[in-house]
């Protein structure tokens, strides 16, 4: 099979107008390109005869009366449709007549397993290097599915009109009608239903591998209509309750809340993105309802709840040091999986204690996955709005929002030490060099004493594993992302397969600040500086908006770093180097 060029893009957009069609031309602007293969999925869908409508345009070769090598391109490529082949060697522009034209295909398929499946594949015809490597490939502008069936009213038998008294006549007349009038009522309440249903089966187009879905009614069953006493917590995105299934299955249940930023798009896109992704040491995603103004997810539930609660809560649970070391190695695993194994690969954007949850063997799973940004193999991500905990932050992201799979490295940095030591990343109650767990770790480790990091409740622990990990911990939480390892290199290290080298010097973001002083801010540096250290203990998601060279008004775990110089090259993504293959 020929190979894609080096981070060929899976989106073409054009400025030309593309005509032939009564559509508006806005709507051929932006196509989806795939090398190989592209499907879409529409999940939930009401069982019967639907339309499909495919819009495409060869927005990217030339045109071949210019006799040109750009005009020499051909994209050939099959059309499926429910498992069966529609149209084979389909070219876009012969059909359309050339390039810039758009064609419209519409195909009647039938829904009978409420699971719509439309695959366009490449099957090696065509050219592939014209007018660059890797221009071939199904290439589609939009797609759009209707169902072809409207609810049926059905009126009263009409009466056979006879000779009798002008009130036998008048009831004759007013019961039809009126019986008439009330089903139109109730015709018209059902379609205003039905629709709202069909725009939610066509939001759901797009997504991956299909999840179950359940009705509202079944979930309240569950959960005991949302009983407070089945309330397991509340994050950011609303409450999570304990529930039971009718065939038996214990789930936790995620009602997103009304106050919460998750809009419609965002909660399909959360569906597809868990559902795609399955791992060991990923919490299993079993279903959604999308009912209403409801939005649902529903999980696997685990019985020993959050790595947190385990470690700093009232837990009678006793973590012992294999256990420790198993649940940092799992982790670490989820984590690579999440970052270079996936389809698509995702960052998490928030690793924390209270995100990693505990099954009955005490093995480690990653929970809020789904509020992961997908990778752009073209951009590297700037976000103006920072997604994540207080004190598990990389400093690029908190900072700049520069987001990458570094940024969960650090973090995860983070989770090593709060398991090493039992203790949060920063917590009062605690001598004044031991405040900041980095600080103090770094403090140790300047003075060869590492392992007085291991926490006390230990009653044997391995040395050389400890100092392993404790080191592996440190190089994770570097100030440069670049110096970061990845997550399969740390799976490596706390396994032992890989030696970890020589650990870089301090940080910066530590070194240019006196934490004994809260006023220290170095010249010529951004700062966000924490009225209330504590937060960090309590586990709290913060969400905010960072100007250079401004303060943080919301509060933060002090970090900064120096821009003059930084090594992060905010142009340029961090996994460019691996991403030749494409998705």
């Amino acid at each position: 099979m020929f190979s894609d060029g080096v981070n060929r893009p899976f989106l073409v957009n054009t400025l030309a107008q593309v005509t032939g069609t009564n559509v508006t031309p806005e709507l051929f602007q932006t196509s989806r390109l795939s090398p190989g293969s592209l499907r879409y999925y529409g999940l939930g869908l009401e069982n019967g005869p639907y339309t499909v409508t495919l819009h495409f345009a060869e927005t990217v070769f030339d045109r071949r009366i210019q006799q040109t090598w750009e005009s020499l391109g051909r994209r050939v490529f099959d059309i499926y449709i429910q498992g069966i082949r529609r149209m084979q060697d389909f070219d876009i522009s012969k059909e359309a007549g050339g390039v810039n034209l758009g064609i419209i295909k519409r195909f009647n398929v039938s829904v009978s397993e409420n699971y719509l499946e439309i695959h366009l594949f490449w099957a090696g015809k065509g050219t592939c290097c014209i007018p660059n490597q890797g221009d071939y490939g199904s290439l589609i502008a939009a797609v759009h599915a209707a169902s072809d069936f409207t609810p049926t009213v059905s009126g009263l038998p009409p009466t056979t009109p006879g000779k009798k008294s002008r009130t036998g006549l008048i009831v004759g007349i007013a019961v039809p009608v009126g019986a008439v009038s009330l089903l139109l009522i109730f015709a018209i309440l059902y379609m205003r239903r039905k629709k709202s249903e069909k725009e939610d089966d066509e939001d759901i187009l797009g997504l991956g591998p299909r999840p179950n879905t359940f009705s509202y009614s079944e979930l309240r069953a569950a959960t005991e209509d949302f009983n407070p006493s089945n309330k397991l917590g509340e994050g950011g995105y609303g409450p999570v309750y304990k529930g039971t299934l009718s065939d038996g299955r214990v789930v936790a249940v995620k009602q997103l809340s009304v106050a919460s930023h998750q809009g419609k798009s965002q909660f399909v896109s959360e569906i597809a993105t868990i559902s795609a992704v399955q791992h060991r040491n990923l919490v299993k995603l079993y279903g959604c309802c999308i009912e209403g103004s409801q939005r649902i997810l529903v999980y696997e539930y685990l019985e020993n709840k959050s790595l947190d609660q385990a470690l700093f809560g009232t837990s009678n649970l006793h973590l012992d040091w294999p256990t420790r070391f198993n649940i940092l190695l799992g982790t670490a695993r989820g984590l690579a999986y999440l970052h270079e194994e996936s389809r698509p690969r995702l960052v998490h954007r928030d690793v924390k204690a209270s995100n990693i949850l505990l099954d009955a063997e005490l093995s480690p799973k990653i929970s809020d996955f789904g509020l992961a940004k997908l990778y752009d193999d073209e951009k590297t991500h700037i976000s103006t709005r920072v997604a994540g905990t207080i004190g598990y932050l990389a400093p690029e992201y908190a900072l700049f929002g520069h987001l990458t799979e570094k940024a969960d490295v650090f973090g995860f940095g983070v989770v090593v030490l709060e398991i090493l030591s039992g203790r949060p990343n920063s917590y009062n109650n605690l001598d004044p060099e031991k405040i900041y767990l980095l600080e103090w770790v770094w403090t140790l480790h300047e003075n060869d004493q590492t392992l007085e990091l291991v926490d006390s409740r230990l009653t044997e622990f391995d040395e050389t594993e400890a100092t392993r990990l404790i080191r592996a911990a440190l190089l994770c939480t570097q100030g440069s992302p670049m110096a970061r390892p990845s997550m399969s290199r740390v799976v490596a290290m706390l396994s032992g397969d890989i030696d970890i080298g020589t650990v870089m010097s301090k940080p910066s973001y530590l070194t240019d600040y006196d934490f004994k002083d809260g006023t220290t801010l170095s010249t010529g540096r951004f700062l966000v500086e924490d009225d209330t250290p504590s937060i960090a203990s309590r586990g709290g998601n913060v969400h905010l908006n960072y100007q250079p060279g401004g303060s943080n008004a919301s509060g933060a775990n002090t970090s900064w770093i120096d821009p003059a110089s930084s090594p992060v090259n905010v142009t340029q993504s961090l996994l460019a180097g691996i991403r030749g293959e494409g998705r």
